[in-house]
């Protein structure tokens, strides 16, 4: 995978991940993992909104062979331990540390997916993640002259019996998947050409919707739509979760903060401590540069 795509993948991956402003304190923060989880099936019997299976199909011309790679955040309970029991939160050598979910990233091919269940102590953070187990399923069939319709589909079987907190624990969360050619090209399900718009409209995507990306060798199915080759604005100086605002607003709001609500952004999560660093880096020029382009095509 080029850096390229890495960047708006990783931009997927971490959508709605932490939201302004970015701290534990703030409801939207107390109910995560909404984009693209592919939740564990028991789960989903209950509350079939919260899908179990992902599908993703789109068509292939004049290649056979795709390489498919699936990216999802597994959820991570981060617990304090005061040295004889947990508790919520702790301050240490004046430093406050908050208990919280974090995640771990997950990048896997086809066939089955078995994560074990793990745990692994730093100091007073006692950080654990619940098994994952699940299958991916690549099937490829000719829809015309040179063309295959490629399918993906991604499964969670994990079991489960508990409640909406339990689930995500177990959810493939922030779903997406990665698909590469080299002896061929894919076909824009968006613009296709006329002579293949019926089996481009014939391709089902649920959960996802794949776009070209960077070349037309690579396709990223993704829960959030895109155009076709996305990009990233370059004057953007990284990611802040939240792809539906603007640097400039979100950057200056992080500045607007009191201490004790930076102080809070740095304890809640690892993440958002490095955006409240880099935005009180920026220079007054970088900040400028946040406030607008024009591009001429």
């Amino acid at each position: 995978m080029s850096d390229a795509v890495r960047r708006i993948a990783d931009a997927v991956l971490y959508e709605g991940y932490l939201l302004w402003p970015y701290r534990r304190s703030a409801l939207k923060n107390q109910r995560r993992w909404t984009f693209g989880g592919v939740h564990p099936r028991g789960h989903s019997r209950a509350h079939p909104d919260d899908r179990w299976l992902m599908r993703t199909e789109c068509l292939l011309k004049d290649g056979v062979d795709v390489d498919v790679r699936v990216r999802f955040l597994h959820v991570v309970r981060r617990r304090v331990h005061d040295g004889e029991r947990f508790v919520d939160e702790l301050v240490v050598d004046g430093e406050r540390l908050l208990a919280w979910d974090e995640a771990v990233e997950r990048e896997v091919g086809p066939g089955a997916i078995a994560i074990p269940a793990g745990e692994q102590a730093d100091g007073p953070f006692v950080r654990s993640w619940d098994a994952l187990q699940g299958s991916i399923a690549v099937r490829s069939e000719p829809v015309a002259d040179g063309v295959n319709r490629i399918t993906v589909e991604v499964a969670n079987t994990t079991s489960f019996a508990g409640d909406r907190e339990d689930a995500l624990r177990r959810t493939f969360c922030s779903t997406h998947a990665i698909l590469r050619t080299e002896d061929g090209e894919f076909v824009s399900l968006a613009d296709p050409p006329e002579a293949l718009r019926d089996a481009a409209a014939a391709c089902r995507n649920e959960g996802a919707w794949p776009v070209l990306v960077e070349d037309g060798r690579t396709v990223l199915a993704a829960p959030i739509i895109l155009e076709d080759f996305p990009e990233i604005a370059p004057e953007s100086p990284g990611d802040l979760f939240d792809g539906g605002e603007i640097d400039e607003l979100l950057t200056l709001n992080v500045l607007s903060l009191t201490d004790e609500e930076k102080a809070e952004m740095a304890a809640t999560d690892p993440r958002a401590r490095e955006i409240l660093e880099r935005s009180e880096a920026l220079t007054g020029e970088q900040l400028l540069r946040l406030h607008g382009a024009v591009r001429r095509s």
